[in-house]
């Protein structure tokens, strides 16, 4: 009797790995903003594009500034505008906006 529980409980845990390995991969940086641009960003919008609070401080903002930048810079296979809008989310929160939007 010991032996079927041990050998029905082995075959449940294989078919539970074998499912298991066969899950599709999830993103793994789903903290990332995935939404379209506004054409003024907002505070809303550069903290949501960083990862962070709107009222965060000004040394955190640069640290998520350069992690979603080290993600997605143009010389390791990024893209020039979204490097220009992250650059433009730094500059909103930080309060260096110029105010007029992007030039894209």
């Amino acid at each position: 009797m010991a032996i079927a529980a041990v050998a029905y409980a082995g075959r449940y845990g294989i078919q539970a790995w074998q499912a298991f390995k066969a899950r599709p991969p999830t993103a793994r940086m789903g903290r990332f903003y995935e939404g379209g641009f506004q054409t003024v960003m907002t505070r809303r919008e550069a903290a949501l594009i960083l990862g962070i609070r709107e009222s965060t401080r000004s040394d955190k903002v640069k640290e998520a500034h350069r992690r979603v930048m080290v993600a997605n810079h143009p010389d390791s296979g990024g893209s020039h505008y979204l490097a220009s809008k992250i650059n433009e989310a730094k500059d909103v929160l930080l309060g260096k906006a110029k105010g007029s939007g992007s030039a894209f």
